[in-house]
């Protein structure tokens, strides 16, 4: 299974900006404070993929600074805070889980209540992590909410309806649920060890004659399958969501994600979401925040997508959305809209370098997880029975 993003690769031709020194600092547990113990100077990206290969500590420093190394867009919280309650201490040994697997953040919360909550890497409660691809998850509520407020008329409604510029491409046909589904049938390269790939290739600068480079890029793929026949993992196709949600609503995405969900469910900080040379969000990658917002994103799923007695989604939208609707050839596991699902009802929002939501709706769990791993790939055994551990301490 491929969990990929292209994370920083939208803006790296605004982002020559070099983070001239970030703070290393030893593990810790919560709430404690930091303890400087190196210096680390991160090199100006002059290539996305750049990000990729960044050693050990510039990856623990630049995943909680990633705002100061390329654009974001701020997405404003609101005045009160989501309450998330001490619940009582799980009794669960996580110290060497989180050395081990390289971890910023823990939390596992059930019932909507804390049950455990640690930091590590120097990171801490303040701080704000990057998401990578967990970001695919959010893009897709906000189809949701879209569809909800009238902006998008279906998840069958072919996307020229929004982006008629793909008019003539491998897009012809494809409907707003075959790009959430990754079932377009668009060819598209995501070998991150490639340079030559799409995933590369997609953020270099090139003229557009004036066009979204999204939209000029993408128009370019070639069909490799009949829509709906294949799933492919594609980032680019996130991002195509993105400017579809934008044009559909006349909003930026950051924006509209406050208003729907960051405003009014009580984060408790403001998040950013990183943007590309025209300033529309990389709506694959990137959303930065802090450990308990990311927990409170999870409670929102949990809790239906409601906001109090309010619906901010379509009735049977999440069903849909955490549920399998491709199957990309690993047993019990599926993918949904932009929700990596199992058949036994969790489903999980998944970034590169080990970054998860992890929801039990049988178990009313959320379960946090911020890392900086020494790869950007790859299944995680000790996470598994990690996830496994914490299941049957809570049972």
């Amino acid at each position: 299974m491929r969990r990929l993003v292209s994370c920083l690769l939208a803006s790296v031709t605004l982002a020559s900006v070099t983070l001239a020194s970030v703070t290393l600092a030893a593990a810790t547990s919560v709430m404690a404070q930091a303890v400087p113990t190196a210096v680390v100077e991160l090199p100006a990206l002059e290539r996305a993929s750049e990000v990729l290969f960044w050693s050990q500590d510039q990856r623990e420093a630049g995943f909680r600074a990633m705002d100061r190394i390329v654009p974001h867009r701020a997405i404003a919280a609101g005045g009160t805070a989501h309450p998330l309650p001490q619940g009582e201490p799980l009794a669960i040994d996580a110290d060497r889980f989180i050395l081990e697997e390289k971890v910023a953040g823990l939390l596992v919360l059930q019932d909507g209540k804390v049950r455990l909550e640690r930091y590590g890497l120097g990171f801490g409660p303040e701080g704000r992590w990057t998401s990578f691809s967990v970001a695919k998850s959010l893009t897709s509520t906000l189809v949701g909410a879209a569809i909800r407020d009238g902006f998008i008329e279906s998840l069958e409604t072919p996307i020229m309806q929004y982006l008629p510029e793909l008019s003539g491409s491998a897009y012809d046909g494809v409907t707003v649920r075959q790009l959430l589904t990754m079932t377009s049938g668009a060819d598209w390269n995501e070998d991150y060890t490639d340079p030559n790939a799409d995933v590369a290739r997609f953020f270099e600068p090139h003229e557009t004659g004036g066009m979204d480079p999204t939209l000029h890029y993408m128009r370019q793929l070639k069909r490799a399958a009949e829509p709906g026949t294949r799933w492919h993992y594609s980032t680019g196709e996130t991002n195509l969501v993105g400017v579809l949600v934008s044009r559909a609503t006349g909003k930026t995405l950051s924006g509209y994600l406050s208003e729907k969900l960051w405003h009014p469910y009580g984060m408790e900080q403001d998040a950013g979401w990183m943007i590309d040379a025209v300033g529309q969000e990389a709506s694959g990658c990137c959303v930065m925040a802090s450990l308990r917002d990311w927990g409170r994103v999870g409670q929102f799923v949990l809790g239906g997508g409601k906001i109090g007695d309010t619906a901010i989604l379509p009735e049977g939208w999440l069903a849909q959305a955490t549920t399998k609707q491709a199957d990309y050839g690993e047993a019990g596991k599926g993918y949904g809209l932009q929700w990596w699902t199992n058949d036994d009802g969790r489903f999980s929002a998944n970034g590169i370098f080990g970054q998860s939501i992890n929801i039990d709706p049988e178990r009313k769990t959320v379960i946090v997880i911020l890392s900086a791993w020494p790869t950007a790939t790859g299944r995680s055994p000790a996470r598994e029975a990690f996830l496994k551990q914490v299941a049957e301490a809570l049972d």
